[in-house]
């Protein structure tokens, strides 16, 4: 009986301290008093603190157990009360054969330590076992293979110590085994040490453990939440467990963005009562989706008794994505949580849905198909996702006419939708060459920026066009008629000339033809527009209006000089990439050093500006070192 009663002592420890992570700290507590117990134990439990205290530290060594359990029933019924007994393991008829053998292996394996460590002893090297342990000297072989090198750096001062004591080392394999047989014989007579184990040390050992475990749960909120209770509330369960606490959400998952949604929080005991829930209970709900977090609000009880134990918790997505509902007490998560959670988009908005296109008139050849791009979001701005059965196509209406006439042009228009990038591509081809306007609506709503005009060039004039890009002569010329100049009208068209260069556009007049009159440049710009009008175009800086027979070829070469200054795009996110890239080229290319700058606090911006006027590319990539006026720092 008092076996049996030991044996399941033994299991129970073994359970606390290899499966529960909590309970290893009771442990540690319990081992602070051991000393002043110790003598009324066996040898079997003071085995098995060693083998505790071995798993804790070194996470069960594979070496030695095959498995992350240990079975007490082996070792009492091979009477294995120390160590040293698990390095003399010869019968074990209660493990199969594969496992024996395993255990054979890992108790030769301990034997052999266990020799080193007498050898070191004998020698007063035994400070220096662990970390020959961990230079892979695990046996008395191991010694003749550490290299001189290695062993002064391990042992300093020592080494005088350890190289005599290694040439005193047999060089023949049956002098060497005749040494380990009597050192192996001076670890047994070592542990040859055993006391009673009487009930009264198994009282004390369990009340102890009890009381204890008690207290490191009443003083420790690592070890149990329910620190701050008493012990009869300990005892009866008469505490708040978030483990017991439910919680309730009233949606289906997946939902929408855009609604608010609700969820409950029920709170129970730990005798699983219902527990009435307030503000000193440290209800934490957290509601995130990455770096973004949602708020929420909770509502704790009610007027209701029965829903005293309830809280009411309601927060608005407004992003599409994965969010992480978080419900704590304290510092400890109720049942299931962290939760997730998946809220889609909603239907595509017209007024938030974009056309992407790289810039703000579109240029295509005749015959040529040109694909642009729409992103269909939603009222909140997320790209819109379509199920299987839906038709993301349906709704959309593309107008295309030609400029100066209200009659739509006999054009191809094809609309299809990539499920990768989640965008409806929009394919349009031109018979003929000529200026167009284009309108894209969504359920008869003209989308953000879906009105827009299209130059579209003959095959000769693209190759033009597309010449005049490459070419390093920076006067290209056309000739055209001045109609109007700032708003005003001239009372006879004047001839003038268009030059086209990768920086600007300026329109000159020449006085008795050979003298050059510059009347207004346009810098290549997102901000210079040309509203086009049958064979006149206006560009929108200044008011300029003009008619040219190479219309089409000015506004396209301008198009394609400004997309090459910006990175090929007018978006934002284009644009910045370039800009990036521009600066990281040049700044390769000049030194780094200081530059003394000095502005006014009180003007920032004029002083800046005035301060910067006259840089050139060099002076941006130097390091700036700013002084403000009036002040030492």
């Amino acid at each position: 009986m008092r076996r049996s009663s030991m044996k399941n002592l033994i299991s129970f420890a073994l359970e606390l301290g290899f499966r529960s992570a909590t309970l290893r700290m009771v442990l540690f507590i319990v081992s602070c008093c051991w000393c002043s117990i110790r003598q009324w134990l066996p040898p079997e439990i003071r085995t098995l603190t060693v083998l505790i205290t071995s798993g804790v530290r070194l996470k069960i060594d594979p070496r030695f157990v095959g498995s992350n359990t240990v079975r007490v029933d082996v070792f009492f019924s091979g009477r294995i009360s120390s160590l040293v007994n698990c390095a003399q393991l010869e019968d074990l008829p209660e493990l199969p054969a594969h496992d024996e053998e395993r255990l054979q292996r890992a108790a030769h394996l301990l034997q052999q330590r266990l020799i080193l460590r007498q050898w070191l002893v004998q020698h007063s090297l035994q400070h220096h076992y662990q970390r020959l342990i961990q230079l892979e000297v695990a046996s008395l072989d191991d010694v003749y293979w550490l290299e001189d090198s290695r062993a002064r750096s391990l042992l300093g001062k020592d080494f005088v110590a350890w190289a005599a004591a290694r040439q005193a080392l047999p060089t023949s394999k049956d002098d060497l085994a005749q040494l380990k047989g009597e050192l192996w014989s001076a670890v047994v007579k070592s542990t040859q040490h055993e006391d009673a184990w009487t009930w009264g040390g198994m009282l004390v050992v369990s009340v102890s453990v009890a009381g204890l475990v008690t207290l490191a749960a009443m003083t420790q909120p690592a070890l149990a939440p329910e620190a701050k209770h008493t012990l009869l509330q300990y005892v009866t369960g008469k505490y708040l467990l978030p483990g017991n606490c439910k919680v309730n959400f009233e949606w289906e998952d997946p939902q929408t963005v855009g609604e608010t949604m609700t969820f409950t929080v029920k709170f129970y005991q730990r005798n699983g009562q219902p527990y009435p829930i307030c503000d000193t209970d440290n209800l934490f709900v957290e509601v995130t989706e990455g770096a973004r977090r949602v708020a929420t609000l909770s509502e704790l009880g009610g007027t209701d008794p029965s829903a005293a134990n309830v809280a009411v918790v309601k927060f608005t997505v407004r992003h599409a994505g994965q969010y992480k509902i978080s419900v704590l007490i304290g510092s400890c998560h109720v049942q299931g949580s962290p939760f997730v959670k998946t809220f889609l988009p909603g239907p595509p908005d017209p007024n938030k849905s974009v056309f992407v296109r790289h810039s703000s008139t579109v240029v295509c050849t005749a015959g040529v198909p040109h694909m642009l791009a729409i992103e269909p979001r939603d009222e909140f701005n997320n790209l819109c996702i379509f199920r299987p059965d839906e038709n993301p196509t349906e709704g959309y209406n593309v107008s295309i006419t030609q400029i100066g006439s209200p009659d739509p042009v006999q054009c191809s228009v094809l609309l299809d939708y990539e499920e990768i990038s989640h965008r409806i591509s929009l394919q349009v081809r031109f018979p003929n060459e000529g200026c167009f306007h284009a309108t894209v609506s969504y359920n008869g709503i003209e989308l953000h920026n879906g009105d827009f005009d299209i130059i579209v060039l003959s095959t000769s004039d693209a190759a033009l066009v597309q010449k005049n890009v490459a070419s390093k002569n920076h006067n290209i010329c056309y000739e055209a008629r001045l109609v109007s100049l700032q708003g005003e009208k001239l009372s006879k068209p004047k001839k003038v000339f268009c030059y086209v260069s990768p920086k600007q556009l300026t329109v000159k007049e020449f006085l008795l033809k050979i003298i050059p009159k510059r009347l207004v440049t346009f810098r290549l710009c997102p901000s210079t527009k040309f509203l086009f009008n049958r064979r006149l175009f206006r560009v929108m800086k200044y008011e300029v209006e003009l008619i040219a027979k190479d219309r089409n070829v000015i506004a396209a070469t301008f198009i394609h000089f400004l997309l090459k200054n910006i990175g090929g795009s007018e978006t934002f996110k284009d644009k910045q990439d370039f800009f990036y890239h521009e600066v990281r080229k040049y700044h390769q290319k000049h030194y780094h050093e200081k530059l003394q700058m000095k502005v006014n606090r009180e003007k920032l911006l004029e002083s800046s500006m005035k301060a910067t006027k006259g840089f050139s590319v060099s002076d941006w990539c130097r390091n700036f070192e700013i002084t403000f006026q009036g002040e030492q720092g």
